[in-house]
């Protein structure tokens, strides 16, 4: 029988191909993904000498590597079930809230018809992918909002955690691959900030 350490591992490894695909279709898409450290038991694997809470790059000189092709990019998943990370800044940017406020200003945006790709993290981390570009507003600062861009980096979908899977919110081909101006993103969470949210809408908005 397995233990709970190597029934762990088999199950992030199973999770290989899934991460494979998905980071050549990214590729393909222009977007600049890049393999991350992963956990297990014992850590955080993929990169010797480097200790972090989270997925880090594998590869010291990833700056380097930003925008590498579909087909240098299936070769970085052919044996290990790395992180699937996004370099930020290189063309998509990414804004970070708590996941209350992301439910809240994702509802904004679709009342305005306004598809935006949205990761979620099991930390309850949301993440609007957004052009990159701008910066962020001082008010959000203040509402632990952050602004993912030049030299940075953020996990997609279906990288594995500690505590669960990465995932989407909404797909970006639900926007045809097209993103939004940051603007148009943190004008919705200033509105979310903004709008009174009463019981009935707290308990609508924990349903969601």
């Amino acid at each position: 029988m397995l233990d709970s350490s190597e029934r762990s591992d088999t199950w992030r490894r199973a999770f290989r191909p899934e991460l494979r695909a998905e980071a050549i279709g990214l590729a393909f898409q222009g977007w600049s993904v890049l393999p991350g450290t992963y956990p297990t038991a014992q850590g955080w694997a993929g990169r010797d000498g480097v200790e972090a809470d989270g997925p880090v790059p594998v590869h010291a000189d990833w700056r380097q590597r930003v925008g590498t092709d579909a087909a240098q990019v299936a070769t970085w998943w052919a044996g290990q079930p790395y992180s699937l990370l996004l370099a930020t800044g290189a063309g998509v940017d990414a804004i970070e809230v708590d996941g209350d406020l992301g439910r809240r200003a994702a509802r904004v945006l679709r009342t305005f018809g306004l598809p935006v790709p949205i990761v979620a993290t099991p930390e309850s981390r949301w993440f609007f992918l957004t052009r990159s570009g701008g910066r962020l507003h001082r008010d959000l600062g203040e509402h632990d909002v952050t602004l993912r861009a030049d030299g940075e980096w953020v996990s997609l979908p279906p990288s594995p955690g500690r505590h669960g899977v990465v995932h989407w919110r909404v797909k970006p081909d639900v926007c045809n691959w097209v993103l939004p101006d940051s603007r148009i993103v943190q004008d919705a969470l200033l509105e979310a900030l903004d709008a009174p949210v009463d019981s009935r809408a707290a308990a609508l908005v924990a349903a969601d």
